[in-house]
């Protein structure tokens, strides 16, 4: 601990990694590494007609493991998708043997709904236990959780690196999470040619995710400048730190090179390739810096949508897919965080454009709009089915997310976060 109260300490944690295309291709080897004899597989609908999870299972099974597949995971899951695959889980596993590993493949949805069938699997009580204070009991597991291998089939989430799951809780109308260091996957297999189906629009909001990923952590509260811990509270967000920052910023170079040809040309093998490791690296940075308020803000906005379905997502079912969601704000955020160190907002600024001029406040969130028109992603909140009135709504969601806001350089009041919401209806 320093001197004068603040902490000295930061923490680094990431999965084993395994990445290149083909990569999936040798899981069944690595669960058996594991020790695995019996393994749930997790999935989606979406994902499951894509092949690679059959293909994925039959391989394991070559290899002599018991596999058996769920393919019912949500996108963007809700309790209650959860509460069905956990359900599912519990009473396959009662009727034979029991599962020793869990493999997700898919993603964010399909790996964040294996994390939450891992926990309640081997640990008492239901999904509200665990969900993050004050939505939930934030309660921490008892007991350690099983093998779990994630396969990611989007570049977006990160989820295969970090200790999250998010979740729509369906009677609050609010999207949140549960977050332990228990529910960080054992292995990341990163194969960038199961992203290669990945519809543009997919593509853009994934994206969007892991730019968003690596520019919260970068631009987030400084591991020091927060107060000292004791071992037993040291938690998997610490802040922006040395290590974290090597993975955002790398990222950063990465996206500006691929994004735009990764929307443009879903069969760009190497703009894929760089997307993939840029979600990879976005996730090892946040997964242990933190985000902050475009995250905070995206859970009501997904979690209040009305009517509002994108292309490339299932028809008929309303939906702001969360990488979407995030970046929807992010423009106006960054412009109300850049006092707290203009200097790395510059420097984002630039890795992602190095042609961008001027200085100031404006110019991350012109860099992120211009990308954000050139994608494809809606004009601001307007396009996605909110209004001024629904301000003060959208807000109150956003003060749930204190695990967040407190990341944050600057610490927003709710009157700042109205504001950031009342200027992000439109962006160009």
């Amino acid at each position: 601990m320093n001197q004068d109260g603040h902490e000295s300490v930061f923490t680094y944690a990431a999965p084993a990694l395994k990445f290149g295309h083909g990569a999936s291709a040798e899981v069944g080897h690595d669960l058996a590494a594991y020790g695995a004899t019996r393994v749930l597989l997790v999935t989606d609908a979406g994902v499951a007609a894509t092949g690679h999870p059959d293909r994925i299972a039959d391989q394991c099974r070559a290899r002599g493991l018991d596999v058996v597949v769920y393919d019912g995971a949500r996108v963007e899951p809700t309790d209650e998708s959860m509460e069905a695959a956990i359900a599912f889980a519990r009473d396959t596993q009662s009727s034979g043997h029991r599962f020793d590993a869990v493999l997700a493949v898919g993603g964010g949805s399909s790996i964040d709904t294996a994390k939450a069938v891992n926990l309640l699997l081997t640990n008492p009580g239901e999904l509200m236990d665990y969900i993050n204070a004050p939505v939930g009991r934030a309660r921490a597991p008892e007991h350690a959780l099983l093998p779990l291998v994630a396969v990611p089939t989007t570049t977006g989430t990160g989820s295969e690196s970090t200790t999250i799951c998010v979740l729509d809780v369906l009677s609050l109308h609010v999207k949140t999470g549960i977050s332990h260091a228990a529910l960080r996957p054992r292995l990341a297999v990163v194969d960038p040619s199961l992203t290669l189906t990945q519809p543009a629009t997919v593509t853009a909001a994934a994206g969007m995710d892991i730019l968003c990923h690596a520019l919260e952590s970068y631009t987030a509260r400084w591991y020091a400048d927060f107060d000292a811990k004791r071992p037993e509270q040291r938690v998997p967000y610490c802040g922006a730190n040395p290590i974290a920052d090597l993975w955002s910023e790398k990222a950063l170079t990465l996206l500006a090179g691929a994004f735009r040809a990764a929307v443009r040309d879903g069969s760009d093998v190497v703009a894929r390739e760089q997307m993939a490791m840029a979600a990879t690296f976005a996730g090892l940075g946040f997964g242990n810096a933190g985000v902050h308020i475009p995250h905070a803000n995206a859970y009501p906005i997904a979690g209040r949508v009305r009517s509002f379905v994108p292309d490339g997502y299932p028809p008929g079912e309303p939906i702001v897919p969360h990488g979407m969601a995030v970046s929807l704000t992010a423009p106006e955020a960054f412009r109300f965080t850049y006092e707290a160190d203009p200097d790395r907002h510059q420097r984002a600024a630039r890795m992602l454009d190095p042609t961008v001029q001027g200085d100031g406040p404006d110019v991350l969130p012109r860099v992120l709009a211009a990308l954000m028109r050139d994608i494809g992603i809606p004009n601001g909140l307007a396009e996605v089915g909110y209004g001024a009135a629904d301000v003060g709504d959208l807000v109150a969601g956003a003060v749930q997310q204190q695990r967040l806001l407190a990341t944050s350089p600057r610490t927003p009041t709710e009157e700042d976060l109205a504001g950031i919401m009342a200027a992000s209806m439109e962006h160009w």
